[in-house]
């Protein structure tokens, strides 16, 4: 009995035993330190099962082509000096009448890469004259970062010196320029060839066209060569004229021959062609008299080349239709007016903006 109570009084002070949590921790002294174990993460959802391809059905993706125009805008004044400091606010673009948001804007300046195009042909002494004396004028204009390559024409045009930073090459080349071979002239061929050897070559592009402008056996017609000049992206043509002097002698000693006249309409159109190369491009056409004015025009067109405001602005029309639509740059103040432009003695200037005046909206292909 007294053993019966002995065994039930131990029972009952023996404290009943308990598992210990679990611990998600490390072991202490007296046991597990008991940190309650993370929730394990939900399993990721089973994969969607791929559409059920129709039979006969081909696949699709969808692509959205945003048309970008990019717009290269020489501001210069009258004298051919850049007007620096221009911001986005004093732009106005319109497209075929339609006012166009800029998108992008800015200012750069970069090396020259350009086509000197001369004519050279068995014309007359005057003619080739002055077509060497620009093209040497030309070359001493040029900076050590330039790529320029030169191309003489008659019947078609001779590849003297392909790209080439070095001014020696470019001089030898000229200095081929001796003894012409024929007394053809055919601007137009030449200067789609040029224009086609340009449009493998990326960024932007000059051809320095030394020229009278005059063709007379090209296979290609007015028509054909302005389309081309129109397709051509990132290529600014500037025309300089040569035999001008010749031409107003022959004017003012024998204008009232009826043939000399008739040829001198020639000339006159010859004049308008270059004019309209420039215009379509961006460019400039010189119709230098005397010879002292050629370091000056060199001066601009490489001021022109070098210093340009770059706009970009997606079209209102964004359709790709191969239509050519018609590009017009504006300047303006604070006022929204025309902006004024004065020189260091607050004095008015009259300035121009150089452009191409339009482009073709067409599918690029690479």
């Amino acid at each position: 009995m007294a053993q019966s109570q002995e065994q039930g009084s131990s029972q009952q002070q023996k404290p009943t035993e308990t598992a210990p949590p679990e611990a998600g921790g490390p072991q202490g002294d007296i046991g597990p330190i008991a940190v309650p174990k993370k929730k394990e993460a939900p399993p990721p959802p089973p994969p969607q099962p791929a559409p059920k391809k129709i039979p006969g059905m081909p696949d699709y993706s969808i692509q959205v082509n945003v048309p970008l125009v990019n717009l290269d805008v020489m501001a210069v004044t009258k004298d051919g000096h850049f007007i620096p400091g221009l911001k986005e606010d004093n732009f106005k673009v319109y497209e075929d009448g339609v006012q166009q948001k800029i998108s992008s804007f800015g200012q750069s300046q970069a090396p020259i890469t350009a086509v000197l195009l001369v004519e050279f042909a068995a014309t007359n002494y005057s003619f080739m004259y002055d077509a060497l004396n620009a093209s040497y004028y030309f070359a001493n204009s040029l900076k050590p970062n330039d790529w320029v390559a030169v191309v003489s024409y008659d019947m078609k045009p001779y590849i003297l010196v392909d790209f080439t930073q070095d001014k020696r090459s470019i001089f030898g080349a000229l200095n081929q320029l001796r003894i012409p071979g024929f007394s053809e002239t055919n601007l137009f061929d030449a200067l789609y060839d040029t224009l086609d050897r340009l449009d493998r070559i990326p960024g932007r592009k000059a051809i320095v066209l030394v020229s009278s402008g005059r063709d007379t056996f090209s296979k290609l017609t007015l028509d054909q060569m302005l389309q081309k000049v129109k397709a051509t992206k990132d290529v600014v043509i500037f025309p300089v004229s040569i035999g001008f002097m010749w031409r107003e002698y022959i004017e003012s000693h024998y204008g009232g021959n009826p043939d000399v006249s008739a040829a001198m309409m020639d000339y006159l159109q010859a004049d308008n062609q270059m004019r309209t190369f420039a215009k379509l491009t961006g460019g400039r056409a010189y119709f230098p008299r005397f010879e002292g004015e050629m370091p000056d025009i060199y001066r601009e067109i490489g001021n022109s080349l070098r210093n340009e405001y770059t706009l970009a602005y997606h079209p209102t029309d964004s359709k790709l239709d191969g239509t050519y639509r018609k590009v017009k740059v504006e300047l303006v103040g604070p006022d929204g007016k025309p902006l004024k432009v004065r020189n260091e003695k607050g004095k008015d200037m009259k300035y121009e903006l150089v452009y191409r005046d339009g482009y073709t909206a067409k599918h690029q292909v690479d």
